[in-house]
């Protein structure tokens, strides 16, 4: 295990690709054409893969997209160094005094870990913007961030008692729904709906990510079984054929 001359030497590798790559006389013409923006979203592509892989249980995959994550890194830090802002040594050593500085209690002197979200929050203290819901990731996908938010709202004591709050949010959301009279409202009211279901979930301890994602593949998996179920194209077959299919299906995967 491990490349040939250890990780310090594979990354100083890939750095220096990248420096070739971004080089302005000979470098790639995509590569030396890229920005932050443009290559963000590759960042947060790649990051899913790789959470895909480690749910699929794929380790030769889970080894390739930790690469591809890891190239993201380096891509970003290489615009930064041109650009004289930093480079990825000070990006690995900022990381590095980080997770020092939130593990007092195993590089310091602390009997025990004042806790993970106590130390981001003091961290979050010498920022300019002291709200509570201060640097939540615009890049998260919506039910993690509104879950993000919701969770630091509570933290500050503006939050429900119980679930029953948030469940009630949820028929009165239903209700707006159904008298929304443009689709501006719609859409407004459909969010509201989305906002209070994440905080029903959070209260009953669900991650609505994953609870969503897990429908999605339950869905997938059950709609192909649908297709292999159906004697003639599916949209040839009626409602109520599709639900008689659909419910074998559910039957069988």
């Amino acid at each position: 295990m491990g490349g040939e001359g250890g990780p310090s030497s594979a990354l100083d590798a890939l750095v220096e690709i990248m420096r070739r790559l971004r080089d302005p006389v000979n470098g790639c013409a995509w590569d030396r054409e890229q920005s932050f923006a443009t290559i963000a979203p590759y960042t947060i592509e790649e990051a899913y893969e790789v959470a895909d892989a480690i749910e699929r249980g794929d380790m030769s995959d889970l080894l390739d997209e930790l690469g591809d994550l890891q190239l993201q890194i380096v891509y970003h830090a290489r615009i930064a160094e041109e650009l004289g802002l930093f480079d990825i040594g000070d990006v690995l050593t900022a990381i590095s005094a980080k997770m020092v500085r939130r593990h007092p209690h195993i590089f310091g002197d602390d009997a025990e870990s004042p806790g993970w979200e106590a130390l981001k929050a003091a961290e979050r203290s010498g920022h300019e913007d002291k709200s509570a819901l201060a640097h939540v990731a615009l890049a998260l996908p919506a039910l993690k961030r509104a879950e993000k938010m919701q969770r630091r709202a509570a933290r500050v004591g503006f939050d429900w008692p119980d679930a029953g709050g948030p469940r009630a949010k949820i028929d009165e959301e239903l209700a707006e729904i159904a008298a929304a009279a443009t689709d501006e409202e719609l859409v407004h009211e459909i969010g509201d709906l989305l906002f209070s279901v994440v905080n029903y979930a959070r209260h009953r301890d669900v991650d609505p990510e994953a609870a969503l994602r897990e429908a999605v593949t339950r869905f997938e998996r059950r709609f192909r079984k649908v297709e292999e179920l159906a004697d003639k194209p599916l949209d040839n077959m009626d409602i109520n054929a599709l639900e008689a299919l659909w419910q074998r299906a559910k039957r069988q995967v």
